[in-house]
C-alpha cells in the first residue's frame, strides 16, 4: 500500500524534502546539496536519504527555481519572435520606465531576444477582432526555412490584436509546425489574451524562452521517478498557488518563473489557518532573501504585475510576494556617509557567514546572532559547528568604526536587518490599505524565527507563530496545494449598460476552456470547482482591481458594491457616483487533491525535560547577558507556556524569545508567540 505524500522544494542551495506518513501521521524532513546543472539529480539524492522508493510514495508534489535560475542567469535556448510589420521593437521600448527612475546610470536589463532575432510578419486584426489581412503563406513559409536554419529551438508569436482574434497567430503556428520538427511554438493568444501588447508579448517570450527548459526536465524527473516505481502525476506548484501536471507544465512554463516562492505563502496560509487565523503576514527568512506574503480574510493577495527581472511583465495571476535582500546570509556595511547598512549583497553559501570557517571575512547576520549567543555554536542537531572567534572578528569590522563592543555592534547590525524587514512589511500591508495589528504574523525558513518576535514588537503584530519545521516549510506547503489553471480575457464595458447574458455567456465560454483543463489534468468531475473575478475600475483609471463575482451573477448592482468596498479599502476612497468600467474577466478552474492531515499531540512529559542548557545571551532589553534557559523544540510538550528569555533549537531553526514575550505550543506543535 502506498503510505508516503512526499513534498520538495528545489532552492538554488538545499533542496528540501517533507514526508508525511498517511498511515501513522508521522512526518520527517531531510536536506541535500541542490544540483543547479541537473536539479532532478537534488531530487533523488533527497528521497534516498529519505529512505523511500518511488512505489510506496502516493502523491509527489514540488516547487523548483529552475524557470527562476534560467532567467536570472540567462541560460536560455535560441528564441525568435515573430511578430506583426511594425512592432518588432516593443520589448526594446517596453514602457519606457525604469526601476531606479533617478539613476541616469541605471538600465534595464537587455530583452531575452535579441533584435537579430525578432522577426515580422504582413499580417492585421483590427480593435473588433476582424481579420484585415490574411497570412500570405509564402511568406511564412520562407521565414520558416531561415528560422530552421538558424537553429532556433522555440518560437514566440504574438501578433497585435490577437486577444481579440488569434486566427493569424494560428495560421503561422500550424505552419511553423510543419517546417519545424521539435521546435517548441506558443502564442500569445493562447498563453494570454489580454490587451496591451507589451505584458502580453513579454508573457509570450518569457513563456517561450523557458518552454525547452521545462519541457526537458519535466521529462528527465518523470523518467528518473519511473525508475524509482513511481507511477503517479509529477506536480509542479506555479505561481498562481496551484500545481499543474507535466502534461500541462511545458505549455504555460513561465507560470513556473516564481515555482519555489508560491510554496511558502501557501504553507503560511495553511498554518495560520491551523492556529484559527484569518489575517496573517508570511515571513520566509532563508539565507539570501527574504520572501513576505499577505493573506487577508483567508484569501493570499494576488496580483498580475509581477516580473523576474525588471521591465519584463509576467502577465499570469501570481501570489503576490514582496522578496527583499535580507536573510542570514546578508552583510552589514558602512556606506560612504557613515551608515550603517544591512544587505542586500550575501554571503551566499561559499563562502558563506565568517562563522562557517570557509574564508567568509565580512559581517553577516548570522555572525552577529551567533555574537549574541541567540544561535548555538553546534547547528542541524551538531552536525555543523560555528566558529564564533570568526564571528567576533567580522563584527568588530562594524564596532571599530562606531566605537562599540562586539555585542553592541551586533546588535545594531541586527536592528538594521529588523528595520529593513519592517519597511517590507508595511508595504505589503500599511500600505495596501491593512493594519498589521489585525495579522498575525507565520515566520519561518531558516531565519525566520530568528527575528519574528521582534518585527512583531516593531509592527504592533499581537502573535507570531512558528510553524514545527520553519526551515522546511516551503517544501510542506506543496503538499497543500490544489490543482489550478487561470483562463482570462479582455472584456470592455460599461457596468450602467453591460448586458448579463452577456456576461455570462463570456464566463460559460470560459469556464468550458478552464474545464478542458483540469480534463486533461485527470481531475474527476465531482472535484472540479470554478471561481470567477471580474477586472473593474473607475472610468479614466489605468489599473483595475479583481472582485469575486457571483455565480450565476444575477444583479450588477451587487458586484459594483463590492467594487466600491474593495476600493475604498484599497485606496481608502470610493466613489459612488463614478462610472466603473468592467475591464477584463478571470475564470480559475480549481481540482481538489486529497491533503494529509496534520495531527494532533497529547500533552506529555514536563518542559525541565526539553531543557539543553543555560547559556549566556545578549538582549538589549537586560543591557547586556542574561542566562538563558535553551531548549530542545522535539521535546517540549504541547500545551506548554515558556516566558521569555528563552531560546528554542530544533534541527532546521532557531526560535528566540525575547525578555517580555510570552510562547505557548498548540497542539498542532506550532509555537505561538505573543507579547505579555
Amino acid at each position: 500500500m502506498k503510505e508516503y505524500r512526499v513534498a520538495v522544494d528545489v532552492g538554488g542551495t538545499f533542496t528540501d524534502v517533507f514526508v508525511f506518513n498517511d498511515q501513522t501521521k508521522d512526518m520527517f524532513v531531510t536536506k541535500t546539496s541542490s544540483t543547479p546543472s541537473h536539479p532532478e539529480k537534488g531530487i533523488l539524492a533527497g528521497l534516498e536519504k529519505a529512505g523511500i522508493n518511488g512505489s510506496d510514495i502516493k502523491t509527489f508534489s514540488h516547487g523548483t527555481t529552475v524557470g527562476t535560475n534560467a532567467l536570472i542567469e540567462r541560460k536560455l535556448p535560441k528564441t525568435a519572435l515573430v511578430t506583426t510589420k511594425g512592432f518588432r521593437d516593443v520589448p526594446e521600448i517596453r514602457r519606457g520606465t525604469k526601476l531606479e527612475l533617478w539613476d541616469a546610470y541605471d538600465d534595464v536589463a537587455p530583452p531575452y531576444i535579441k533584435r537579430r532575432d525578432r522577426f515580422e510578419l504582413t499580417e492585421r486584426v483590427d480593435y473588433s477582432g476582424k481579420v484585415t489581412q490574411s497570412i500570405i503563406d509564402s511568406e511564412a513559409r520562407e521565414l520558416a526555412r531561415k528560422l530552421k536554419n538558424r537553429g532556433v529551438e522555440s518560437v514566440a508569436i504574438c501578433f497585435m490584436n490577437a486577444y481579440m482574434n488569434n486566427e493569424n497567430e494560428l495560421a503561422v503556428k500550424k505552419i511553423f509546425e510543419e517546417e519545424l520538427e521539435g521546435v517548441y511554438i506558443c502564442t500569445s493568444g493562447e498563453t494570454l489574451p489580454e490587451i496591451f501588447e507589451h505584458e502580453r508579448m513579454s508573457t509570450t517570450i518569457v513563456n517561450a524562452v523557458l518552454g525547452p527548459i521545462i519541457s526537458r526536465y519535466i521529462q528527465k524527473l518523470e523518467n528518473e521517478m519511473k525508475k524509482k516505481e513511481y507511477d503517479g502525476d509529477i506536480l509542479v506548484i506555479h505561481s498562481g498557488g496551484g500545481v499543474m501536471t507535466s502534461e500541462t507544465v511545458p505549455r504555460y512554463s513561465a507560470r513556473l518563473a516564481s515555482s519555489g516562492i508560491a510554496a511558502g505563502a501557501i504553507a503560511s496560509k495553511y498554518i495560520a489557518n491551523l492556529c484559527g487565523f484569518q489575517n496573517a503576514i508570511g515571513l520566509d527568512m532563508g539565507g539570501t532573501s527574504t520572501d513576505i506574503s499577505l493573506m487577508y480574510e483567508g484569501d493570499l493577495r494576488v496580483t498580475k504585475d509581477w516580473y523576474i527581472e525588471y521591465g519584463y511583465p509576467i502577465g499570469f495571476p501570481s501570489i503576490e510576494i514582496l522578496t527583499i535582500g535580507a536573510g542570514g546570509g546578508s552583510i552589514a556595511w558602512v556606506d560612504q556617509g557613515g551608515s550603517l547598512r544591512n544587505g542586500p549583497h550575501s554571503a551566499g553559501a561559499d563562502p558563506g557567514p565568517a562563522c562557517y570557517g570557509q574564508g567568509g571575512e565580512e559581517p553577516t547576520n548570522t555572525d552577529a546572532n551567533l555574537v549574541l549567543g541567540r544561535l548555538s555554536t553546534k547547528l542541524l542537531n551538531g552536525q555543523m559547528q560555528l566558529d564564533k572567534s570568526q564571528s567576533i572578528q567580522s563584527i568588530k569590522k562594524i564596532a571599530n568604526v562606531y566605537n562599540y563592543s562586539a555585542e553592541e555592534a551586533a546588535n545594531a547590525v541586527l536592528k538594521v536587518a529588523n528595520a529593513n524587514m519592517c519597511d517590507a512589511l508595511r508595504l505589503i500591508s500599511v500600505r495596501r490599505g491593512y493594519d498589521p495589528r489585525d495579522f498575525a504574523l507565520v515566520s519561518f525558513g531558516g531565519a525566520g524565527a530568528l527575528h519574528g518576535a521582534y518585527l512583531a514588537k516593531e509592527m504592533e503584530i499581537p502573535t507570531v507563530i512558528v510553524p514545527p519545521h520553519p526551515g522546511v516549510a516551503a517544501a510542506m506547503g506543496c503538499l497543500l496545494v490544489d490543482v489550478q489553471h487561470d483562463v482570462t480575457k479582455t472584456f470592455l464595458a460599461d457596468c450602467d449598460s453591460v448586458s448579463i447574458a452577456d456576461l455570462e455567456q463570456e464566463f460559460s465560454a470560459m469556464e468550458k476552456e478552464a474545464n478542458e483543463l483540469l480534463e486533461e489534468e485527470g481531475v474527476d468531475i465531482e472535484n472540479r470547482h470554478f471561481v470567477r473575478f471580474m477586472e473593474m475600475r473607475y472610468a479614466g483609471q489605468w489599473r483595475s482591481l479583481a472582485i469575486t463575482t457571483s455565480r450565476p451573477i444575477t444583479l450588477i448592482e451587487a458586484e459594483l458594491e463590492k467594487f466600491h468596498e474593495e476600493h475604498a479599502r484599497e485606496f481608502a476612497f470610493s466613489n459612488r457616483d463614478q462610472k466603473v468600467e468592467i475591464f477584463g474577466l478571470r475564470v480559475s478552474a480549481i481540482g481538489t487533491v486529497p491533503k494529509p492531515t496534520i495531527p494532533t499531540y497529547e500533552s506529555t512529559g514536563n518542559l525541565e525535560e526539553a531543557l539543553k542548557e543555560n547559556r549566556p545571551v545578549y538582549f538589549e532589553e537586560t543591557n547586556g547577558y542574561v542566562e538563558t534557559p535553551v531548549y530542545f523544540r522535539p521535546d517540549i510538550p504541547v500545551d506548554t507556556e515558556i516566558n521569555g528569555p528563552a531560546i528554542i533549537e530544533q534541527l532546521d531553526s532557531t526560535v528566540v524569545i525575547p525578555p517580555g514575550f510570552r510562547a505557548e505550543i498548540d497542539q498542532y506543535q506550532n509555537i505561538l508567540i505573543h507579547t505579555k
